[in-house]
């Protein structure tokens, strides 16, 4: 293998608790819910999937459906999207569904998972390209950044920068292109068979993590590094 291509969210970087999400955004318009209230309201954003990198949606909206499939082909696109849903369930005020959405692009509702780092690092190490490829309708380079890692980076290839999303194999093909590296000499990892299993149409190989909650996945990054030998 002579690059190797990774996912986001669910692969590299998990997002915070929905609940987490909904008190940081309360914090700061310095507004308070009982408890009771702010666990129901957690529950209801959880349910109807208004966390980008969150649960999806229990039930989509009919009238949402168009742009939900869409959604990571621009950034207009994806607010449209999330906001959407997150208007379904009641808030105190309504420029906290805005502030939702604006918080979740922050480097603060991020975390790697704890093998991140060492697997980008031994990859760099080891002179093995690296690209992130993601469907998304924001900027995640600051995420890498903050968490010291865009060193590790080769190329970033983010949907809603190409109009293209997963699982298109045009993606995957910016992202060899960005790399110099031949398809098959390639690996994609991700957590979705659906939307990353598309780099297989390529000839890349294929790799699958499981989507968990950081604390639940020390260790599934690692046999990357066995992969690529």
């Amino acid at each position: 293998m002579t690059a190797v291509l990774f996912d986001f969210s669910g692969t590299l970087f998990r997002v915070e608790s929905t609940e987490s999400w909904l008190r940081a955004v309360l914090a700061d318009a310095a507004l308070t819910l009982p408890e009771p209230e702010l666990a129901e309201a957690a529950r209801a954003l959880e349910e109807a999937g208004a966390l980008p990198g969150g649960a999806i949606p229990a039930e989509l909206p009919s009238e949402l459906a168009d742009v939900w499939a869409v959604r990571d082909e621009s950034a207009e696109l994806h607010r449209a999207a999330y906001t959407g849903l997150t208007r379904r369930v009641p808030l105190p005020d309504p420029g906290l569904y805005d502030a939702l959405y604006d918080r979740h692009m922050t480097p603060e509702a991020w975390s790697p998972y704890p093998d991140t780092a060492k697997v980008l690092r031994t990859l760099r190490e080891r002179g093995i390209g690296v690209g992130v490829v993601s469907n998304i309708g924001w900027d995640l380079r600051p995420v890498f950044r903050e968490h010291g890692l865009d060193g590790c980076v080769d190329a970033y290839v983010l949907s809603y920068e190409h109009g293209i999303q997963k699982p298109d194999a045009r993606l995957f093909s910016v992202a060899c292109e960005a790399l110099g590296a031949d398809p098959r000499d390639v690996l994609m990892v991700g957590d979705s068979r659906p939307a990353d299993g598309g780099a297989a149409a390529l000839g890349c190989q294929v790799h699958f993590v499981d989507h968990l909650p950081v604390s639940e996945r020390p260790d599934a990054l690692l046999p990357v590094l066995d992969l690529v030998g």
